[in-house]
């Protein structure tokens, strides 16, 4: 059995996007679970827990504009949230879906709190992946430190050890598999059989120029406004992005919120780990009537 059906819909501004739709004939009217991913990354992130959680649910994985299959946008200051927020409403317009439940790592999770704030009866549960409304500085700069200035690779074995350096800090207990298969989610080969990254290094360029256009300024009102959706959020214990102050006050600041922490993970646990799994299906199985 194929493990995913492959989408491409249109955004409002005439570029082709691509989602991984984990279906099955059981799951056509099941509910549904849309994860969203990082900043430089794509649906292939999520792949261990959708092929989890696709015994049960219906899980649908959108590549961003400018990564993974989807097409990049001529003008970079389009790679912003508000644009990946519009170009996801228009995918679950595409597939008539009227309430999904969000799975967001990063960035995504930025994107979440947003489509929450705007269409609030759509969103019915939601999961931050070590994300908060304060993004620390020293991650920040961590991450603007790289993105769209990792030096080309040459050769597989390259490219392995590029995703090594840039991520040990944030997975101790990885093995050499473990940096392929990153690798292999990261890279895609060109027409040379050369390893190249799977994003657009443009989409850098807005943040650059502006911070704001990766982390808004004041994000509390938009997390406290879940108010009673039901929250889940992860926070890897190594974590350089949602610090141990932030995730507590979010804890406070939403008495409601499931927090978890995960052992041995930084920026930001892959949702392989056992306890991001288990995380992860309890509040679900509560949330979206599946038992």
């Amino acid at each position: 059995m194929t493990m995913y059906r492959e989408i491409r819909y249109n955004s409002a501004d005439g570029l082709t996007l691509y989602a991984r739709d984990y279906v099955r004939p059981s799951t056509e009217q099941a509910p549904l679970v849309l994860c969203l991913h990082g900043l430089t990354r794509n649906s292939a992130d999520f792949e261990d827990i959708a092929l989890h959680l696709a015994e049960k649910y219906r899980v649908v994985v959108p590549d961003q504009r400018g990564r993974g299959l989807s097409d990049w946008d001529s003008n970079s200051a389009r790679y912003q949230l508000p644009t990946y927020v519009a170009d996801t409403f228009s995918l679950l317009r595409h597939l008539d879906i009227a309430e999904a439940s969000i799975i967001g790592t990063s960035m995504g999770g930025l994107m979440a709190l947003l489509m929450h704030s705007s269409q609030p009866e759509l969103i019915k549960a939601v999961v931050l992946n070590d994300v908060g409304p304060e993004i620390h500085p020293a991650g920040l700069a961590r991450i603007r430190g790289y993105v769209g200035k990792t030096r080309p690779a040459e050769n597989w074995p390259d490219a392995i050890a590029t995703v090594e350096q840039l991520n040990r800090v944030a997975f101790p207990d990885y093995n050499e598999e473990d940096w392929v298969r990153m690798a292999k989610r990261l890279y895609h080969e060109d027409n040379n059989g050369v390893p190249v990254l799977a994003y657009d290094p443009a989409l850098a360029a807005p943040m650059e120029q502006d911070v704001s256009t990766a982390v808004p300024p004041d994000l509390w009102p938009l997390f406290e406004g879940l108010g009673e959706t039901p929250a889940l959020a992860l926070r890897g214990s190594l974590s350089d992005i949602l610090s141990a102050d932030c995730f507590t006050a979010m804890q406070r600041r939403l008495p409601g919120l499931k927090a978890v922490t995960i052992p041995q993970r930084g920026h930001a646990p892959d949702l392989s780990e056992p306890e991001s799994i288990g995380a992860i299906d309890r509040f679900l199985n509560a949330h979206t009537g599946e038992h």
